[in-house]
């Protein structure tokens, strides 16, 4: 995202977006990749409330987040492109707020990727995990990315 100083994003964390939905999939490759036509919609709200679930140490992907919200609706997948906008618009949203705070350096991309997108990037997202115990590796020479060793091991379970 650009320009997130100008930006609202609580207003957009609330805006009403026609979601949540469930749209059916016609295309076969996408229906191959996705493994099904059942594409779930969660609102940017749903996923700032999933996010604020995961405890101090514990860890969640946006894949987890994404695959929650498909079962959780009976869908066959939740639509990643707008899953990985609301979760920034969420970090942001609670970046701009001066209480209730959302804990999204604890949400990862897949593999345990920090997220350069969120607020601070991946020097601020490093800086609150390695607070709370969890160690960060860098992977590359050239384009260099971020990752907590073992996540895995620190994952929380949405549906506990």
């Amino acid at each position: 995202m650009a320009n997130e100083d100008k930006k609202d994003f609580n207003a957009m964390l609330h805006k009403d977006t026609g979601m949540p939905k469930i749209q059916i999939v016609t295309d076969e490759a996408s229906i191959r990749k996705y493994g099904g036509e059942k594409m779930f919609f969660a609102p940017p709200l749903a996923y700032d409330q999933v996010m604020k679930r995961v405890p101090y140490g514990k860890l969640v992907t946006v894949g987890e987040i994404r695959a929650y919200f498909a079962r959780k609706n009976d869908a066959d997948f939740t639509d990643p492109i707008t899953a990985g906008i609301f979760v920034s618009i969420a970090a942001w949203a609670s970046y701009q707020r001066k209480n209730d705070e959302t804990p999204y350096w604890r949400v990862l991309k897949a593999e345990g990727e920090l997220n350069p997108k969120y607020p601070g990037g991946t020097a601020a997202q490093k800086e609150k995990l390695e607070a709370e115990g969890h160690a960060v590796v860098s992977r590359g020479r050239k384009n260099i990315r971020f990752y907590v060793r073992d996540y895995e091991k620190a994952l929380f379970e949405l549906d506990s």
